[in-house]
């Protein structure tokens, strides 16, 4: 067979110069050697390029939290603690689940299988499919292995004494920030700072390596409060008790030790379990206390006599007619439940006489009772740090009419709060001086006193107030056996829609022991509705249970020998409005 010559053109005939050869070779071993030197540049010598962008990739860094300060009472018991949880999250684009294993997590979860690929299927990086669940059920989730479903350490805070402390204590929310109370107040003291680290994750999130500390985190501090928990479960349960015999819609107590100012309980119904907030209604979150205003009624009167007595205008004996029960001021009149006649001013805070005294007020300028009423606290908030704090209503002495300084006389005009009240009779307790109030133990001698009235007005209202728990008195009923008690009751109808309504306000404010008074306890039932509405009838026993069992509870020794108390209400023992 012939042979056949493929190649016939001259160009392919045609052999190449040597050196063209010889310069693709070198082109060529260049090319390679300048690839081999750039990597070995790279990854031996300056390798910080490649490092950067493997970090990148699978380095993160992540936050450690810190935990949250602990609250406990004065003796040291833990009223608020952090406990770990976990948080379960998602990166949506990689969690990827069959239906079954989404009904898998949505059954741990215990939440609605619709719901949990709703969050699944959202259009973001990153998603919290559940927060704050308990160790034992996340460890159940981990076990799972589900595709883009991790987990995050965090803390929850837990409230042992529950209700009894709510409104003391307040909460925290999913964040472990305070949202009201003490966690609000002291939020910069208790949240400390948190640190961060940074690790090696690997593809589903999983953290592979631990690189480095960047910041430790800064644990919170621990409070000390005044609180003593006896006696604020003291308060809380007697006033339960309280509300339900009268079926009064709402109340309030506070205890506050005289010696010091410090506030050792405060609580509130209705309330709510901070551990469980799932129904919690706006009612149930009022610190009544501190942010409900209300008329103090005949509480007043030993502030307007006080007045009178430190001015000079009357004596402790000084004569007041009362008779016939009735006065008439300008266009309106007041009156008395119950005709006196003539009344020294001691028996005018024992009889609780309105007519007595509107007549020492009227005997006073206007600006002089502001003055007074302004010294002791009343229209300032006592500025404790909790969130809601009023100040209560004192009008400009300039815009007062004469019945209106009259009836301010026995507490109608003016409100004020229950802190207020408790705090301002600190001025009889303690000779004519205040403290100021103080949610955290004092630990160091407490601050000196404002001086309002001389120590020896201070220990003649002392003796009156003594004198309104006793047989024809308004206040039997806030007898303690074994201690002397003075107190006063106080009786005012609501303001609705700027009028009066046939409801109530009723009220007590006393200390103990009386010979050297180191408690005080003011109560206010709001709308007692079963009978009774006087204070003498229905926040006077309250005060008489939790006084009397706190300073026993305290050590507080006997000033009174031991008798049966008289408790039987007389004809006195009715007080007007």
């Amino acid at each position: 067979m012939k042979s056949i010559r493929f190649a016939r053109s001259p160009l392919l005939s045609e052999r190449l110069p040597p050196w063209r050869q010889r310069l693709v070779l070198v082109l060529l071993l260049g090319s390679f050697a300048t690839l081999v030197g750039r990597a070995l540049y790279l990854q031996g010598i300056n390798n910080e390029f490649l490092g950067d962008k493997g970090r990148a990739r699978f380095e993160r860094v992540i936050d450690i939290s810190a935990t949250r300060g602990r609250i406990t009472d004065r003796h040291g018991d833990v009223l608020a603690v952090s406990t770990p949880v976990r948080s379960i999250w998602a990166i949506p684009e990689d969690a990827q689940l069959a239906p079954a294993q989404a009904r898998n997590l949505a059954a741990l979860l215990e939440m609605d299988v619709r719901e949990v690929s709703r969050k699944l299927a959202a259009e973001r990086e990153f998603v919290y499919v559940k927060r704050q669940l308990p160790p034992e059920v996340a460890d159940r989730v981990s076990a799972l292995h589900l595709p883009g479903i991790h987990q995050k350490d965090e803390y929850r805070r837990y409230y042992p004494a529950g209700e009894v402390t709510a409104h003391m204590l307040g909460f925290t929310g999913v964040e472990d920030a305070g949202q009201e109370g003490i966690e609000l107040a002291f939020n910069d003291q208790l949240s400390g700072k948190p640190g961060s680290r940074r690790v090696i994750k690997d593809r589903r999130g999983n953290v592979v390596e631990d690189v480095e500390s960047i910041r430790p985190p800064l644990e919170g501090r621990d409070i000390a409060l005044a609180l003593d928990s006896k006696v604020q479960y003291l308060a809380y349960s007697n006033l339960r008790h309280a509300l339900e015999e009268n079926r009064a819609k709402a109340g309030g107590i506070v205890v506050i030790d005289a010696k010091t100012g410090e506030i050792l309980a405060l609580a509130n119904l209705p309330t709510y379990n901070p551990n469980n907030r799932v129904r919690l209604a706006g009612a149930q979150l009022r610190n009544r206390a501190l942010t409900d205003t209300f008329e103090p009624g005949s509480t007043l009167k030993p502030f307007t006599a006080a007045l009178a007595l430190e001015s000079g205008r009357v004596r402790f004996d000084t004569p007041i007619q009362t008779a016939p029960g009735k006065m008439t001021i300008g266009t309106a009149t007041i009156s008395d439940a119950h005709t006196h006649g003539v009344l020294t001013v001691a028996q005018v805070i024992q009889k609780s006489s309105n007519i007595g005294a509107a007549k020492l007020a009227l005997s006073m300028k206007p600006e002089e009772m502001w003055t007074m009423f302004d010294s002791v606290g009343f229209g300032t908030p006592t500025r404790l740090g909790f969130p809601g704090e009023v100040g209560g209503r004192l009008r400009p002495a300039k815009t007062w009419k004469p019945i209106e300084q009259a009836t301010m006389a026995y507490g109608h005009g003016i409100s004020v709060t229950l802190i207020q009240l408790a705090r301002a009779y600190q001025v009889f307790a303690r000779d004519g001086d205040y403290l100021p109030l103080s949610l955290s133990r004092v630990d160091g001698p407490p601050p000196s006193g404002k001086p309002v009235f001389s120590a020896q007005t201070a220990r003649e209202v002392r003796a009156m107030l003594e004198m309104a728990v006793q047989p024809g008195g308004t206040a039997p009923k806030a007898q303690i056996p074994g201690y002397r008690v003075a107190g006063k009751t106080g009786t005012a109808h609501k303001l609705e829609g700027g009028a009066y309504a046939n409801k109530y306000v009723a009220s007590f404010v006393g200390f103990a022991p009386a010979s050297d008074p180191r408690l005080i306890v003011a109560v206010m039932i709001d709308e007692p509705s079963n009978g009774k509405h006087f204070g003498g009838d229905v926040a006077a026993p309250v005060f008489a249970q939790v006084m009397g069992a706190s300073l026993r509870s305290l050590g507080v020794p006997p000033d009174a020998p031991l008798r049966p108390l008289v408790t039987a209400a007389s004809e006195w023992a009715r007080e007007e409005m």
